[in-house]
C-alpha cells in the first residue's frame, strides 16, 4: 500500500485538481446557470447510461445555457441510503455544484409499503439532500423513483399494480422532502406511468415502457420519459431557436444560436450551434425513442424548433424542404409557426447528433467503474491507512481528474451544423 500511495504521490502536483467546494445553496438561487456541472445520481437504472446519456446530449447540444457539463454517478442495486454513506468519497469530490438524484426502485424492496420502509427512505433522501448542501451544491433536484410495467413486472399485472402503488407512495416522500429542503422536485413517476397506459392502449401491451425483461430497467423510450422529468426540473425552457422568414420582403430573422447565411426565392441557408434533440429507430418498438414522443410532451415542452413564415396565405399549401425530407403545410400553420424538430425526425442534424451522442455515450461509459471501482475503493484504503490521508487525497484527485479529458472532448464533439430550409408554393 505504502509503496502505491507514494507513487502515485509523484503525480499529484502534475495532474491533480483543486478541489473547493462551491458555495452554499440558497433558495433562491435555482434553475441552471453558464458553466454548471450537473451530477446524474441514482441506481441501477441511471448506470444503464440511457437517461444520463439523454440529460448529457440535451445539456450539450441543445444548450439551455452554455458550457454545461455532467458527469454520470449510476451504481446497480443502490439505494438513497447507500449512496448517502458513500457519496462523501465517491461523488462530492468532482465538484458538481448542481445535482439530480433518482433513488426509490430498490429503496421499495419490490413489495407493498410499510411505515418502516417509508420511514427509511425519507430520513435517507433527507440525509443526501443535506450532505449535497453541505457540500456547497448549489441546485438540487429530488427526483422519484420512475414507475414497473404493468405487463412485464414479474409478469402479472397484479404485481406491477402493487409495486406502482409503493413508488407513488415514494414519488410523494420524495415530493415532500424536496419541499421541506427548499429545493426542487422531479416527478419521474406520473408523466411515465400516464405514457405507459397511453403507449399501451395504441401498441397493444406487448409493447414495454419500464423494461422488455423485468419490467424495471427501461429501454430508450421509458429513458427518454425521466430526462424529461429531469430536464423540465432543471428549468430548461426548451427554446431551440425560432427562424421568422417573410418571403415577399426576402427578409429573415434568427433566434440566437443561429447565423444567417443567406436568404432568397425562398431558400434559407443557416449555421446551427443549437441542436434540435434528435430521435430514431422504429416508432412501435421500445428500444427507440421516435414513437414514445407522441404520449407526452418531450416536443411541445423541450424542443421546440420553429419556422414561421410571416406573410404565408391562410389557404395556400406550401412545401417546406429540410436536408432530404421534404412535408407540405397550409399557410396558416406557417404563419403560426410548425415545430420543425416534431415534424422532421430526420433532419440534418440527425447524424451530427448521434455523433455527439456517441462520444458522451464513451465519456459515460467511463465514470462508471472510475466511481465504483477506482475512486469507491480508496475507502477501504483509508481504514487500512489512516496516516497516509492526504496522499489518498491525492490519489483520489488524480482520479476525478482523469474524467476530464472526456468531458471535454463530449464539448468539443458539438460542432456547428451548415442546413438549408426550402419554402415553395404548392398549389392548393
Amino acid at each position: 500500500m505504502k509503496t502505491f500511495l507514494a507513487s502515485a504521490a509523484l503525480c499529484v502536483a502534475a495532474f491533480a485538481i483543486p478541489f473547493s467546494a462551491p458555495r452554499s445553496a440558497a433558495a433562491d438561487d435555482q434553475g441552471l446557470k453558464q458553466g454548471d456541472y450537473v451530477a446524474i445520481v441514482g441506481d441501477s437504472i441511471t448506470e444503464q447510461k440511457l437517461y444520463s446519456v439523454f440529460m448529457e446530449d440535451y445539456l450539450l447540444m441543445c444548450k439551455p445555457q452554455v458550457n454545461l457539463k455532467a458527469t454520470q454517478f449510476g451504481w446497480g442495486g443502490e439505494t438513497s441510503w447507500g449512496f448517502g454513506a458513500r457519496m462523501y468519497n465517491d461523488m462530492i469530490p468532482f465538484g458538481a455544484n448542481v445535482a439530480t438524484t433518482c433513488f426509490g426502485m430498490n429503496d421499495g424492496g419490490y413489495s407493498p409499503q410499510t411505515p418502516q420502509k417509508a420511514q427509511r427512505y425519507h430520513e435517507a433522501q433527507t440525509s443526501v439532500v443535506e450532505q449535497m448542501k453541505k457540500a456547497g451544491v448549489r441546485f438540487i433536484v429530488v427526483g422519484s423513483p420512475g414507475c414497473v410495467d404493468s405487463d412485464t413486472f414479474g409478469h402479472n399485472p397484479a404485481k406491477g399494480e402493487m409495486y406502482n402503488a409503493t413508488l407513488a407512495s415514494e414519488r410523494d416522500i420524495a415530493k415532500k422532502v424536496a419541499e421541506e429542503q427548499g429545493v426542487t422536485f422531479a416527478d419521474v413517476f406520473t408523466p411515465m406511468y400516464d405514457a405507459m397506459a397511453k403507449a399501451k392502449a395504441k401498441f397493444g401491451h406487448e409493447y414495454d415502457v419500464c423494461g422488455h425483461n423485468d419490467g424495471i430497467h427501461p429501454g430508450p423510450n421509458g429513458h427518454l420519459i425521466m430526462a424529461y422529468a429531469f430536464l423540465k426540473a432543471l428549468g430548461c425552457d426548451g427554446n431551440i431557436g425560432t427562424f421568422t422568414v417573410n418571403l415577399g420582403d426576402n427578409k429573415a430573422e434568427l433566434s440566437p444560436g443561429h447565423e444567417l447565411i443567406w436568404f432568397g426565392n425562398g431558400r434559407l441557408s443557416i449555421e446551427s450551434s443549437k441542436y434540435p434533440f434528435c430521435f430514431y429507430g422504429d416508432p412501435k418498438s421500445s428500444s427507440s425513442t421516435s414513437g414514445i414522443t407522441e404520449f407526452f410532451p418531450f416536443n411541445q415542452d423541450l424542443n421546440r424548433l420553429m419556422l414561421i413564415v410571416s406573410d404565408a396565405k391562410a389557404d395556400q399549401n406550401y412545401k417546406i424542404t429540410w436536408g432530404e425530407e421534404s412535408k407540405t403545410f397550409k399557410g396558416e400553420q406557417l404563419s403560426k409557426g410548425i415545430n420543425l424538430a416534431a415534424e422532421f425526425i430526420n433532419n440534418p442534424f440527425s447524424e451530427p447528433f448521434k455523433k455527439v451522442e456517441e462520444q458522451i455515450r464513451h465519456q459515460q461509459n467511463f465514470e462508471t467503474p472510475l466511481v465504483k471501482q477506482s475512486i469507491h475503493g480508496l475507502i477501504d484504503c483509508q481504514r487500512a491507512a489512516n496516516e497516509e490521508e492526504k496522499l489518498l487525497e491525492g490519489v483520489r484527485s488524480i482520479l476525478v481528474a482523469s474524467d476530464l479529458p472526456l468531458r471535454v472532448q463530449s464539448e468539443l464533439s458539438v460542432k456547428p451544423v451548415r442546413h438549408t430550409i426550402t419554402i415553395e408554393e404548392a398549389g392548393q
